[in-house]
């Protein structure tokens, strides 16, 4: 239990810093994550016998990372770029490649390395119109999962009787609802802090969107550690598992952010005129 407390604290000491810092500091400890999520992905790939592009993919994701500070309107084509890359790499390798090899090949690209690479973006957000600044807004985002994650638990176990879904049995509908709640009246106060339009309104559907992505991205992990018959994806975390379990929640929430934002600002211009 001492130990679970230690690497927890240093890992939100490690994530404010970064965080608070911004710029290349941010983005490099975005791409060093994404690299360790990577390694405990394929690890788990490769106990189901698997043999995919490892090093193209992973090579690719850290250029992924890289335009997203640089050019993120590039991010996308690359993308679409090293997945023909990999799919090329796979079919010319002395030992024959399988679906299978493909499909966790972009899968470790998409799930591990574009998704979260969203993160930059958000974190580089600039708005004119008065939406906050992107440092806010990720820490906004950052402690909606946080928030999801602790009532989602606490009522759980208090008051969780009806279970969610198999992947992951000590999930409860209770608690899902409760993890939901707790992220929609903290986007809230956010968008009431911030001064968004509609505040209300957008702070609300923000939360939600976020609750709903944070649960979707945990039980994804469930599901492929569960296929792989192991029970954490790693253990550099002592007490907590590897950088996929800790970190799951926020894999499909970074684009989710980043886009909802985008049309909050474009909704806010239209209705300004």
């Amino acid at each position: 239990m001492g130990a679970r407390w230690v690497s927890g604290f240093a890992a939100v000491l490690f994530a404010l810093t970064v965080t608070l810092l911004g710029g290349w500091y941010f983005t490099a400890a975005i791409g060093l994550i994404i690299f360790l999520a990577q390694l405990e992905f394929f690890r788990l790939v490769q106990t189901k016998g698997n043999a995919p592009a490892m090093r193209t993919t992973m090579f690719s994701s850290q250029v992924l990372v890289i335009l997203q500070q640089v050019k993120p309107e590039w991010t996308s084509p690359a993308f679409i770029v090293a997945g023909s890359v990999i799919c090329f790499y796979l079919l010319f390798k002395p030992k024959l490649a399988t679906i299978a090899d493909i499909a966790t090949s972009i899968l470790g690209l998409f799930y591990c390395a574009l998704l979260p690479s969203f993160w930059i973006r958000v974190r580089a957000l600039s708005f004119s119109q008065g939406l906050g600044e992107g440092l806010w807004i990720t820490l906004l985002a950052i402690g909606c999962v946080i928030a999801a994650d602790v009532a989602a638990y606490l009522c759980g176990r208090a008051f969780g009787r009806t279970k969610l879904s198999l992947l992951s049995p000590k999930k409860t509908v209770e608690g899902a609802v409760a993890g939901i709640a707790a992220s929609m009246a903290l986007a809230m106060a956010g968008a009431y802090y911030l001064n968004w339009p509609w505040r209300w309104w957008s702070g609300s559907v923000l939360g939600f969107l976020i609750g709903l992505t944070g649960l979707l991205g945990d039980l994804t992990e469930s599901l492929m550690k569960r296929d792989a018959g192991v029970k954490d994806s790693g253990d550099l975390i002592p007490g907590h598992g590897g950088i996929l379990d800790r970190g799951d929640s926020y894999v499909f929430t970074a684009p989710l952010v980043f886009y909802f934002m985008e049309c909050l600002e474009w909704l806010n211009a239209y209705f300004s005129r």
